[in-house]
């Protein structure tokens, strides 16, 4: 199958790229720059130069694929809810091209769902959840299934790991590293999912090989691992005290980023598990920060 990739470049992306052309798919990657251009080469892939504002361009790769893989999304926290509107402009230009097909469409949304349950694949989004910009996005991409396309939404939990990782955990161990102590909200009771990236990789290849149209694939190894347990970690590798920081001091000491390190949020992949045949094989979150590599000098957040 020839399988045009967005964010083909990207932590994710990459990895999906790698995991498609191993399984013998051939790979157009969206490429915005040059470096990404030579990065694409180098995996193997073709290059489809543009980007999420060139619809055109989207429009062309999609037509010329067999199926399409979407990855990319502009992280701007500065005006997240801008990057939701582009998001979902570039979903409905690659979908209108698909139409009528039966291809498959695969699209990367977050865990959308009404905070405080343990979340299955069933749970629709929902207004309250952590990230509502990208609620229209996982509702375009399976209206979708009702006029010809095979689309599915791959959730991706708060914590995609694995070496060259720079989001969320990489945004803690920065603070950390800068204020001199792994801090945790309250007693840290709160959870995050996780996967490792190439787990990731592998579940977005079995949906676009086999997921059914209209369905949510939640990528998710670890179903919650509690704040307390991710800021021992972070700890032990800066050698630096745990401590608790109280909710009302959380956005001083956290910044931005106090929003996710105060979010409890559960969800289970066992439909997926079921439907797909997709059994996780690399390390959780924890053993993967035991490893080291987090930790390694000169290594920052990216966000």
């Amino acid at each position: 199958m020839r399988v045009f990739v967005t964010g083909a470049s990207g932590f994710v992306g990459s990895a999906v790229v790698r995991e498609l052309i191993g399984a013998g798919h051939e790979v157009l990657g969206l490429a915005r720059s040059d470096r990404s251009a030579a990065a694409l080469r180098a995996a193997g892939a073709q290059v489809h130069r543009g980007d999420l504002d060139d619809l055109d361009s989207l429009r062309r790769g999609a037509d010329a694929a067999d199926g399409v893989i979407h990855t990319a999304f502009k992280h701007d926290f500065s005006n997240i809810a801008a990057s939701g509107v582009i998001d979902l402009h570039a979903i409905e230009a690659m979908g209108a091209v698909l139409e009528g097909t039966g291809k498959p469409f695969v699209t990367t949304s977050a865990f959308l769902v009404e905070p405080g349950i343990l979340a299955t694949e069933e749970d629709p989004a929902h207004p309250d959840s952590v990230a509502p910009f990208r609620v229209p996005s996982e509702e375009a991409t399976l209206a979708l299934a009702d006029h010809g396309v095979r689309a599915s939404v791959v959730r991706l939990p708060p914590s995609v790991h694995g070496p060259e990782d720079g989001a969320f955990v990489p945004k803690l161990i920065d603070t950390a590293r800068e204020k001199g102590v792994s801090a945790m909200i309250d007693e840290g009771t709160n959870h995050w999912p996780a996967v490792h990236r190439l787990d990731a990789a592998r579940l977005y290849r079995l949906a676009l090989e086999e997921a059914a149209a209209g369905t949510r694939v939640h990528a998710v190894d670890d179903e919650g691992v509690p704040l307390h347990d991710i800021a021992t970690e972070i700890g032990r590798g800066l050698g630096v005290p745990v401590v608790r920081i109280p909710r009302a001091e959380a956005a001083a000491h956290f910044g931005w980023i106090a929003h996710f390190a105060a979010l409890d949020l559960r969800a289970s992949s066992a439909l997926t598990r079921r439907r797909l045949g997709w059994k996780p094989e690399q390390p959780g979150l924890l053993a993967d920060l035991a490893e080291g590599h987090y930790f390694a000098a000169g290594r920052r957040s990216v966000l």
